[in-house]
């Protein structure tokens, strides 16, 4: 019997990718956001349809993630979001990664790395607008740190950028400050650099006087707009496991720990290989829905670290060995990372990324 599987389709993500692209001004390049392992599609595999659609650079939080696309022969630009210590400036020196500086102290960091190496090693000045983060918050913080860039003749400032920190909230009023400071404060460097501070959100709700040089295409990309929008996106994972027992419990009977739950009627029970040892989150026990045979499902009694209870009665013919969706479309029946997200009180981006190593991922369309 096969174990659990996560799905995900490349060609939803090339789909996505051209999707964006008819919101944004050609001017605009298209950055895909790929950190975290993609938001658990796999780095490699998104980054690959993602250029091949018309994304020209990647995004990545930390050095190691840059060194698995370089290590898979992807060579397209990419940015390293956070920061870094001297050791993994040094080795995103010899891989050609972008590194983020964000104040005096980075910039030497940087150019401490470049002499070292004898590499020149490029980076983005990220701004802090408003997300309260990282980066130079002031006019006089940026005006220090390109001067450290300037003593620093190894480094080559090549962009700026800053987040949003409420694009996808309901007024506009901070993100609206924080595209004022973003202007002031681009008034401070030098013309030519790429600018950047345009999210998933923005793409959405700002183009094109948003866009400036590059968007970041994030949550977006996945499939999952963060904001109401006509444009159609395509989910490109699906999660699906397989029903291993079907047993019928007399009315009055419990179903797993804490004995939480107990059958109203006579009822059918499916159990299923997956629980929060996979990444399904055992805070949605008696909450969430799956799908089998193109119905819903409840899940009933608490989520257990390998197995997890639907109640199936009034679904006929359900046998081992069917395949249970927990993450897509069955049918005419849809789950989503919004669904799941709700029932356990969290974002669509933690139960993208919810998964366990024991989850096999497959990669269609590639």
């Amino acid at each position: 019997m096969e174990g659990n599987t996560r799905t995900i389709d490349l060609e939803a993500i090339r789909a996505n990718v051209r999707a964006l692209r008819a919101l944004t001004p050609e001017r605009a390049a298209l950055m895909a956001v790929v950190k975290a392992d993609a938001y658990g599609h796999g780095a490699c595999q998104v980054a690959r349809a993602a250029l091949q659609a018309g994304a020209s650079a990647l995004a990545v939080a930390r050095v190691d993630e840059g060194e698995e696309l370089r290590a898979e022969g992807i060579g397209a630009p990419v940015l390293v979001l956070g920061l870094c210590g001297p050791e993994e400036t040094r080795r995103a020196a010899a891989l050609g990664l972008t590194l983020t500086v964000s104040g005096p102290e980075s910039a030497e960091t940087l150019g401490r790395a470049a002499a070292e190496t004898q590499r020149e090693l490029r980076c983005h000045l990220k701004l802090d607008t408003g997300m309260g983060r990282i980066g130079c918050r002031s006019e006089a913080e940026v005006r220090r740190t390109l001067a450290a860039l300037a003593a620093a003749p190894g480094v080559k400032l090549t962009g700026v950028y800053s987040h949003l920190a409420d694009a996808d909230g309901d007024g506009p009023e901070a993100t609206e400050e924080q595209l004022r400071r973003f202007a002031r404060m681009l008034t401070l460097l030098p013309e030519g650099l790429c600018r950047h501070i345009a999210n998933s959100a923005a793409i959405h709700r700002l183009m094109p006087r948003a866009a400036y040089d590059m968007v970041r295409m994030g949550i977006s990309l996945y499939g999952y707009p963060p904001v109401e929008t006509e444009t159609a996106l395509r989910p490109a994972m699906r999660w699906e496991a397989p029903v291993t027992y079907v047993k019928t419990l007399p009315a009055g009977e419990s179903v797993s720990y804490g004995c939480t739950w107990r059958a109203p009627r006579e009822s059918r029970i499916a159990t299923v290989a997956v629980g929060y040892g996979d990444g399904y989150h055992r805070c949605m026990s008696g909450k969430a829905q799956a799908l089998i045979h193109g119905r819903r499902a409840p899940v009933v009694g608490r989520i257990c670290m390998d197995q997890m209870m639907l109640d199936v009665t009034g679904i006929p013919g359900v046998n081992p060995g069917d395949t249970v969706t927990l993450l897509g479309r069955d049918g005419g029946e849809t789950i989503t990372a919004e669904d799941l997200a709700a029932w356990a009180g969290t974002i669509p981006y933690e139960l993208l990324l919810s998964a366990t190593g024991r989850v096999r991922r497959i990669w269609e369309n590639a």
